[in-house]
Order: C-alpha cells, then sequence, then structure tokens
C-alpha cells in the first residue's frame, strides 16, 4: 500500500519533503508533481526499481528516462553544455522544458541513449519536486506518468492513488496538475532542436 502525502504546492511540509526523500532512497517508486504533469520516479542508482516502473508503464528497454535536476548545475554533472546552451537553458529554466543532451561518464549506460549516447534533462517549476530533489541530494529519475493504454497523464492525484496505490511506494498529492507534456529540445549539434511542443514556449530555441 503506497504512502499518500497531501502537500502544499507553494509551501511543501518539510517533515512530509524528508519522509519522502527517505522513500526514494530506501529503492521506493513514487508519483510526484511537476510544472507540467504528473511523473512516476526513483532515485538514479536503482535498476530495480527503474524496471518496476517499466512494469507500470508497460514500456521497454528503449524508453529514455529524464534526470529531474535542481539546477544547472546538477545538470553538468550529467551533460555536456557548452556557453550558448547554458545561456539559454539558464534564460528559460526552471521551467516545463525538457533538453535531451551529450551525457558525460558521470551517467549510467542504462540511462543513456544506447545509440546516440544522449540523456533527457529537466529542471521543472515546481517547489514540491525542487524540495524533493534537495532532500535527495541528487536528480530524480523520472518519466511522465501515463498509464497503459491512456494517451494523457493522470491530472487528478485521489484518481493516481486509486490506481496505483498497489503499485507503487509513494504518490505525493500536490494538487490537480495539468496534462500538457514538457517541450522537448534536443541540443547534440550546433543549434537545438525543438522535437515536441508541450507546455514550455519553443520560440527561444527556434
Amino acid at each position: 500500500m503506497a504512502q499518500y502525502f497531501s502537500i502544499h504546492p507553494d509551501n511543501p511540509q518539510l517533515r512530509l519533503i524528508k519522509q519522502a526523500g527517505r522513500i526514494f532512497l530506501d529503492g521506493g517508486v513514487g508519483v510526484y508533481p511537476t510544472d507540467s504533469s504528473y511523473a512516476i520516479g526513483c532515485s538514479i542508482g536503482n535498476k530495480t526499481a527503474m524496471d518496476r516502473i517499466r512494469r507500470i508503464r508497460k514500456i521497454d528497454d528503449s524508453h529514455n528516462f529524464t534526470l529531474v535536476a535542481r539546477d544547472l548545475s546538477e545538470i553538468a554533472t550529467y551533460a555536456k553544455i557548452g556557453d550558448e546552451q547554458y545561456r539559454l537553458i539558464k534564460a528559460t529554466t526552471p521551467g516545463p522544458y525538457t533538453f535531451i543532451l551529450p551525457a558525460t561518464r558521470q551517467v549510467p549506460r542504462r540511462l543513456q541513449n544506447p545509440r546516440r549516447k544522449t540523456i533527457g534533462l529537466r529542471i521543472p517549476d515546481s517547489r514540491i519536486t525542487q524540495c524533493l530533489i534537495e532532500e535527495l541530494g541528487e536528480p530524480i529519475m523520472s518519466s511522465t506518468l501515463i498509464l497503459p493504454g491512456e494517451q494523457l497523464p493522470i491530472s487528478d492525484p485521489a484518481i493516481i492513488r486509486s490506481k496505483l496505490e498497489h503499485e507503487v511506494d509513494l504518490v505525493i498529492d500536490g494538487g490537480f496538475c495539468g496534462v500538457d507534456p514538457s517541450t522537448v529540445v534536443s541540443w547534440i549539434e550546433d543549434r537545438p532542436s525543438v522535437i515536441r511542443v508541450g507546455r514550455g514556449d519553443p520560440a527561444p530555441f527556434l
């Protein structure tokens, strides 16, 4: 049975954030809100938890997970970033964007795109997410919470609880989330390329 924490989106309760962080660090799988939709995630080094997420979402080994980070300093640990990339990412984050960037050697091979050696990274504008990452001391390995047979993520935490309370270890209720995905920007060449338009304005990368 999953723990269910109702956490204020603007003023997260530190006691609950600490308990949530402990669940992740102990190998748990949790659902949490971001600035675009709910996500399902686990600690970065936990292959067993990652496999559980794949089973819940019914996705195969080719699915790319995203590292949800606190700030640019964390991104630089896991991705190779040039000066122009740094300036533009800094100007648009925190925000509803996912950046596909060349991975550094710090990234476990199973998290990289097997052909391109890239990694997806996010810095969401969500107080709950930011506090949770700070508590963990590392990014959250995540995937958008889209369940099998669905086209969009679930936005109602009560429905998430009813569907997943026996599948995950934690559900964080941060209120209703949107269903728009993040805007995905691939930046593995000299110039950025918008490969999915979502909640984030694509204009800065066009």
